[in-house]
């Protein structure tokens, strides 16, 4: 098990900051890691709480009648520079529920109502997003969406396509387009399970 020396913060900003660990590992190995983390304070770090609590929230829902459709968004992504396919997502706000936030943040991305199925908590725990670079981590809300695709609640900040895709055209989206891993793997679901949701109940 490694032994970390020192945490420094490199930036102060409100959504992400950027951290320097220096640590050694159990073969001797000294390291100089940088990682990007939601915490505003090298105390908020999971590294110092060790709690595994979430930052964000992704939201898996399927809409209509026939519940045939899965709820998705196009939204442009400065990393990559291009568009990509995600769950609508966002951050927790402090203290927030995440179930909470799912049911907000729906809302604001899509303009959709939406209601959260009671799930295992082995399926709804946070997540890890991308461990080698930072703690993040995100919790899975699963539910039914209703209602009319609207951008009016959408933030300024914010460059996003809200789609409901049947499974022909989730079939095309992951031929041909980008797409968030954790999107990718519970369409994989979508596509093959007759209900998509029954493995929450099993």
């Amino acid at each position: 098990m490694a032994t970390i020396h020192s945490i420094d913060q490199l930036s102060e900003n409100r959504f992400v900051n950027l951290f320097h660990v220096k640590g050694e590992n159990s073969k001797g190995h000294h390291s100089n890691y940088f990682v990007a983390s939601r915490a505003k304070t090298v105390d908020e770090l999971k590294i110092k709480t060790q709690q595994n609590t979430a930052d964000g929230v992704a939201i898996y829902a399927l809409y209509g009648e026939k519940r045939d459709r899965v709820v998705l968004i196009r939204q442009w992504r400065y990393p990559i520079g291009n568009w990509v396919y995600e769950f609508p997502a966002g951050l927790c706000e402090p203290g927030e529920n995440y179930r909470d936030a799912a049911v907000r943040e729906m809302h604001e991305e899509t303009g959709l109502l939406f209601t959260p199925i009671e799930a295992d908590p082995m399926y709804e725990v946070p997540r890890y997003t991308t461990v080698g670079m930072t703690d993040e981590a995100v919790a899975t809300v699963y539910g039914y969406a209703s209602g009319r695709l609207s951008d009016r609640f959408e933030e300024q900040s914010e460059e996003i396509e809200a789609v409901l895709a049947d499974r022909a055209e989730v079939r095309r989206i992951l031929a041909e387009e980008r797409v968030a891993l954790l999107c990718a793997y519970q369409l994989a679901h979508f596509l093959q399970d007759e209900d998509p949701f029954a493995f929450l109940s099993k």
